[in-house]
């Protein structure tokens, strides 16, 4: 059980899917064959770790495994497409591909079936990540094998360290703008310029002026985070990236 097998070739399966209102079947073939893959596996979509941490921190670091060399990143739960369409529009997922498992095929190929019955879940995915090039594994992350979830090596920032040791801490950056803020766009600008992914927070759609006094004690935008402390508007954020 929960075996590692790298240098292993990955399960022949194939996936049904719901894209556009349409039934069609993807291959595992036609997602590993020439390239470089990173996949992630977990226990379920809408399950509070999966969707707080594991899955938006891939997609968060996805365009910078890109620099690395990972062409594509997978997340594989045992769950039906429906579920996973959904939870993909639910999330920040846009670069991740979701593939839905549903009857347990890869996942039980892959030795990773669990019986997670005792929390009405039947079976289910083990907690792993993986690296795949062309479509032989390369490095597996399992949790380990105890009681509950855990959740300490299947992370994104623990493959891209494998995959490049020497690879910069990636920042979580946050701003908050309002449409039409030329101190706002400035700021944008410049984050993009020093190649900083960062998550826009606009007014008026996903903040109000006072969630931004509230959290800042400040009334104007842009109003910008990282890793947690507060920079400020865009002259501070000039002298905190020179």
């Amino acid at each position: 059980m929960l075996n590692n097998i790298e240098g292993h070739t990955i399960p022949s399966i194939t996936f049904p899917m719901r894209k556009n209102d349409d039934w069609i079947t993807l291959s595992t073939n036609e997602l590993f064959k020439n390239k470089t893959v990173v996949v992630f596996s977990l226990p379920g979509a809408f399950t509070p770790t999966c969707s707080s941490t594991h899955l938006p921190r891939f997609n968060e670091l996805a365009a910078t495994f890109k620099e690395n060399g990972v062409d594509e990143i997978i997340c594989i739960s045992v769950n039906d497409t429906f579920v996973m369409n959904a939870w993909a529009a639910n999330q920040e997922a846009e670069n991740i591909q979701l593939i839905p498992d549903g009857n347990g095929e890869f996942t039980d190929s892959m030795g990773m079936l669990v019986d997670k019955s005792d929390i009405g879940f039947g079976k289910r995915s083990w907690r792993y990540s993986m690296l795949v090039k062309n479509g032989v594994i390369d490095k597996m992350f399992i949790e380990a094998d105890v009681p509950g979830d855990p959740f300490e090596v299947s992370d994104a920032d623990t493959m891209l360290n494998y995959i490049n040791p020497n690879q910069k801490p990636v920042e979580a950056i946050s701003i908050f703008t309002k449409p039409g803020c030329q101190f706002c766009q400035k700021a944008k600008t410049l984050l993009k310029e020093k190649g900083l992914t960062f998550e826009e927070i606009a007014l008026g759609k996903d903040a109000s002026i006072t969630s931004i006094k509230a959290i800042t004690g400040k009334d104007t935008v842009p109003q910008i985070f990282i890793s947690g402390k507060h920079i400020g508007g865009s002259e501070e954020l000039i002298t905190y990236l020179t």
